[in-house]
């Protein structure tokens, strides 16, 4: 196997600049540094090389991110597909902007506590043990809440995604086939991600719940494109109106429900027994005995009104 060294480095380097008289001042002068696919198993000491901005270190044997304490100008990282378990000694690294570690063996997202520029971090694909999800440290979310942009956590057997509500800066997540669920859980999280533009969860069971794509739509007013396909504004103030509309006659059904129960409850007081039904015989037209409309107002318990007392006094008096 092979040790990132300031050796190697001179050697990758060297057929380009095959007039340089002073290497090692050359190697200070270097911004970019690409020893991909190089069966690099160790990063040894390449301090030399202050000026580095951007090393790629992908596709290689790592274990142990280590020896770059002196690198405090790198801005990219790409340490995709190797063998890293843990992520450590990065505090170092302050104008660190892109984080790539996709295709690991990480399984607690941690160490960043210290980073406080990082606006992209690629998480995919970690080779997780059976039943096991990706974790996160709380402290390293926090330190990410103000400065994280783009977040790739796919294929990673997550389930939820509350946690993730405090990184409020939030504006492309990835989080392709894990298994994501519930709608109310996402929904908790859209509400704090206010500059969120896309977001794509395809491969998640909670694609196929009813009117999935609807209530994300609504739910947030800045997302551009959901699963890869654009968001049109026709589309979300259509679905805005139909969500307006469905409440109103909700509250409406509810209002007229409680309305009726009132009328109900009050009616119970007032009529305590029921009314006898009225007979009436279509082909002869009878005047209600006095006796019945007397019975009916004890039965009633309430004063009659003035025009029923008064045919009850007239039918009394034959007149």
């Amino acid at each position: 196997m092979v040790q990132l060294t300031l050796d190697l480095v001179a050697k990758s380097v060297a057929h380009k600049n095959r007039n340089e008289g002073d290497s090692g001042q050359h190697l200070r002068k270097i911004t970019h540094l690409n020893l991909a696919d190089k069966n690099i198993d160790a990063i040894g000491d390449f301090s030399l090389c202050k000026n580095l901005r951007v090393l790629y270190l992908y596709d290689n044997q790592i274990s142990q991110i280590q020896n770059l304490d002196f690198a405090s100008n790198i801005t990219h990282l790409y340490f995709q597909n190797n063998c890293i378990s843990c992520i450590e000694n990065l505090s170092s690294l302050k104008n660190l902007e892109k984080l790539y570690l996709g295709g690991n063996y990480i399984t607690v997202v941690e160490g960043l506590d210290k980073i406080e520029k990082l606006r992209e971090l690629h998480l995919e694909s970690q080779n997780l043990p059976p039943g096991e999800k990706l974790l996160f440290d709380p402290r390293t979310l926090s330190s990410l809440a103000k400065s994280l942009s783009v977040l790739n956590i796919s294929n990673n057997n997550i389930d939820e995604l509350e946690e993730l509500a405090v990184l409020e800066n939030l504006s492309y997540l990835t989080a392709v086939d894990n298994k994501l669920q519930h709608m109310k859980d996402l929904e908790v999280a859209l509400t704090k991600w206010t500059k969120l533009r896309r977001m794509d969860l395809t491969g998640n069971p909670i694609c196929h719940k009813p009117k999935y794509r609807d209530r994300i739509v609504v739910q947030s007013q800045t997302l551009e494109s959901l699963d890869g396909k654009e968001i049109k504004e026709m589309e979300r103030q259509f679905l805005v109106n139909w969500k307006a509309s469905k409440a109103a006659r909700k509250k409406n059904k509810e209002r007229m429900t409680n309305d009726h129960a009132v009328y109900l409850h009050f009616s119970d007081l007032e009529t305590p027994y029921s009314i006898p039904p009225f007979h009436c015989s279509h082909s002869v037209k009878e005047e209600p005995e006095p006796l019945v409309l007397s019975e009916m107002h004890k039965i009633i318990r309430k004063p009659l009104p003035r025009i029923l007392e008064k045919k009850i006094s007239q039918m009394k008096t034959g007149v």
